[in-house]
Formats: structure tokens, C-alpha cells, sequence
């Protein structure tokens, strides 16, 4: 497969600069949006004030999301047009390490340099935004030790990953990429249980629910749908965040049930056990399943693609380089793979929302009442000052919920 500099160039630069318009047109089109009147479904739930605040909040967040972008777009073009990886590429090379060490080196100071530029937004974000709409509980000692610990961790674990990716790549033939699918699929299977059972530890505490008429009637669900569970866990979440959530992660023995404390502060029994019956479904109807082998085959066609492009000189020409790497076309392989990333995001984005649509179903009709589910619903998009009535456009490309009245809607018509 042949493509010119000059092809690769206009892909890479059309699919950016293409995807920072249709963003900014999704986020004007949902803000033209917020002069609908609050729906007469929540007048029970909302004041004048409350719906204000959550119109207003999108409002900032929306025009601070277009600075970010905005910045991240002419920095990128900047890097990429004044020879930034050309230069990144000979500082790494001046120190003559092998080619999977080089990798990492390369891939290290790029993410440093994005790390850099992001670290100012995401703290305007957390101290002054989230911080003005009552949200943040982050303290700076917080904010930096998580920071510390992410860093950290992305060394290991992407490290780790990397250079198997790296080495299968430079020494494995033609058949390079089945052994990267391969050992990619293990790594995020791996990760599954990984993930509940060490490294979510390192960022909260999670603590079994206390026994008491809350466990006793979610326990005693979860036994009427034939769903195994040990335990249900409250998760610390009020130290960094107002906001509530509730979430299914792990499998077989480590799989958990989640609760964040202040859903448990804002939430009666009844909508407590209407929230984890619907994560429950997803489990039940192997949804989770379905992602997780969509996730597998994705990965496969990704390094497939890969094998075709990984040292295309055109695509090393496109960004000034003067050496071919197996390290620096990943790099360039995924801005090229970024249209047909888009294209499969936005269908799985309409599976997402299909399957939000079936848990709520599995919920109500496991639970025999659609109101706790509604009420659980209504509280929830407000404690979180959520958007109660996105434009079309913007849920197509964004959400992987649908849009709550919409899920009201749906539970009532049951």
C-alpha cells in the first residue's frame, strides 16, 4: 500500500484540524441548546438556581474545553511543522542506546512535553472551576501525589508494554503483529484483574459496606437474579470530588461493586439498589463481556494497519524525519489511524448507548417498580449539575450514556 508524503500529510492535517472543528460545532450546537426551558420532568428536583448552575457550568466548562483544545491543536501543528520529532529523534539518538531503550526514551519525552503542557489546564480545572461550582475537594498535596502515582505507574505498566510491542515489531518478522494483538490481549486481561485489587488501592480507600439495611437489601437482590457477590464496597470519592457515581469492575473473584460515598449521602435504599441492579445488568447481559472482546478484536485490526504503515517512508517524511524507527512510526501511525479511530469511537458510542438502555430495562423489570431508577436518575443529574438537554449532534459524538431524560423516558414507557 503506497501513499505520498504529501497524501499522509493532508490525511493527518484534514483529520485534525476536521475533528477540532466538528467538536467546536457540537459544543455550540449544545450550548445553543441550553434556552429550552428546565423539562417538566424535574421540576420536582430543580430550582431556578439549581438549573441555572448546571446551564452555567456547562457554559464554562464548554468555553474552557475549547481554550484546551485550541492550545493543544497550535502546539501540536507548531512541534510537528518546526521539526519537533526531528529534533526529539536526535537528542535520543546522540546517546546511542539500543533501539527498544531509544523507544522508550523517545516516547517518554514526548509524553513529558504533552504532560507539561496539560498540567497547568488540569489545574485550572480542579482549583478554580470545579472549585467555583462546589465540586473540588482536591487538595494540592492530593492533586500532586495522584499525579506522582499516575506518572508512576504509566512508567511501569506502559513501559512494560511498550517494549514487548517494540521488540515483537523489530525482531518479529511478518507476523510482528499478531504477536503485539497477542500480547496486548493478555496485558488488558491482565489488567482486569489488576486493576480492582492493586492499583485502584493506590488512589482511594475501599471499604466493605457495613452491614446494616442498605447491604442487607442489596445482597438480598443480588441473590433473587442469581448474581454472585461477595461484597460491596463504599469508595472514598468525597476526598477529591463532590460528585456521586457508582461502578461494576474485575472479574470472576475480583470483580466489585462500587459505591461512592457520597451516592450512599444522597441516595434512599430503594435508589441505591435500583443504581446497582442496573450495573448489575450490564454484567448479566454481558455487556462488559462484549466491550471487553470488541476491545481485543479493535486491537488486532490497529496492529494490522500498523504492520502496513510502521516504516512507510512517507510517513517519516511527512513529519521532517530523517530516520526510519519502529518507535516514532507508532507514533505517527496513530495520528495517521485517527479517521478510522473516530469512525469506530462513534459506533461504539451507539452500542454504549443501546446497552445503557438495557440495564435500565434489566433494572426495572428485575426490580418490578421503575421509579426508584427514575428518582435515582433525577437526583444524580442534579447533584452533578448535569446537561438535561444535550443537542443530538453532541450526544452522537459524545456520549456513551444517553441523555437522562431520554433514559426516563424510556423506563416510563415500560
Amino acid at each position: 500500500m503506497v501513499f505520498s508524503e504529501q497524501a499522509i500529510t493532508l490525511i493527518i492535517l484534514s483529520t485534525l484540524i476536521g475533528g477540532y472543528f466538528m467538536d467546536n460545532l457540537a459544543d455550540f450546537l449544545n450550548l445553543e441548546n441550553l434556552n429550552q426551558p428546565l423539562p417538566k420532568e424535574f421540576s420536582d428536583h430543580y430550582n431556578h438556581q439549581k438549573y441555572t448552575d448546571s446551564q452555567n457550568y456547562l457554559k464554562v466548562t464548554t468555553k474552557f474545553g475549547f481554550i484546551t483544545s485550541s492550545v493543544d491543536l497550535a502546539v501540536l501543528l507548531l512541534f510537528w511543522f518546526s521539526g519537533g520529532f526531528q529534533m526529539t529523534d536526535a537528542i535520543v539518538r546522540s546517546f546511542q542506546f539500543n533501539s527498544i531503550v531509544s523507544g522508550l526514551f523517545f516516547t517518554g519525552i514526548l509524553l513529558t512535553l504533552k504532560l507539561i503542557l496539560s498540567l497547568p489546564f488540569n489545574m485550572y480545572s480542579t482549583f478554580v472551576i470545579e472549585e467555583k461550582f462546589g465540586f473540588n475537594k482536591t487538595t494540592p498535596l492530593l492533586f500532586f501525589t495522584d499525579l506522582i502515582k499516575s506518572i508512576f505507574l504509566s512508567a511501569i505498566l506502559g513501559g512494560v508494554l511498550l517494549s514487548l510491542i517494540l521488540s515483537f515489531l523489530e525482531f518479529g518478522g511478518r507476523f510482528a503483529w499478531v504477536m503485539c494483538w497477542a500480547s496486548s490481549a493478555v496485558f488488558l486481561l491482565a489488567v482486569q484483574y489488576i486493576v480492582p485489587t492493586w492499583i485502584m488501592p493506590l488512589f482511594n480507600t475501599f471499604s466493605p459496606l457495613e452491614e446494616g439495611p442498605l447491604k442487607k437489601a442489596i445482597m438480598a437482590y443480588a441473590a433473587s437474579i442469581d448474581f454472585s457477590l461477595a461484597n460491596v464496597f463504599v469508595m472514598d470519592g468525597s476526598k477529591r470530588s463532590s460528585k456521586s457515581n457508582a461502578f461494576f469492575t474485575g472479574f470472576g473473584k475480583n470483580k466489585r461493586i462500587v459505591l461512592f460515598d457520597t451516592l450512599i449521602k444522597e441516595q434512599t435504599i430503594e435508589e441505591l439498589v435500583s443504581v446497582l441492579a442496573h450495573e448489575m445488568g450490564h454484567f448479566k447481559k454481558r455487556h462488559i463481556h462484549k466491550r471487553l472482546l470488541s476491545g481485543i478484536f479493535q486491537m488486532g485490526f490497529v496492529f494490522y494497519l500498523m504492520s502496513l504503515f510502521i516504516s512507510h517512508e512517507g510517513l517519516f517524511h511527512a513529519f521532517f524525519m530523517t530516520d526510519v524507527s519502529i518507535y516514532a512510526g507508532l507514533i505517527f501511525f496513530s495520528m495517521l489511524y485517527t479517521p478510522i479511530s473516530l469512525l469506530i469511537s462513534m459506533l461504539l458510542q451507539i452500542s454504549s448507548r443501546k446497552d445503557e438502555y438495557e440495564a435500565d430495562r434489566f433494572a426495572a423489570d428485575t426490580i418490578k417498580d421503575t421509579r426508584p431508577l427514575i428518582s435515582a436518575l433525577k437526583k444524580l443529574s442534579v447533584h452533578n449539575l448535569s446537561n438535561l438537554t444535550p443537542h443530538p449532534f453532541y450526544v452522537f459524538l459524545n456520549y456513551s450514556h444517553p441523555p437522562v431524560l431520554e433514559r426516563i423516558n424510556a423506563l416510563k414507557s415500560l
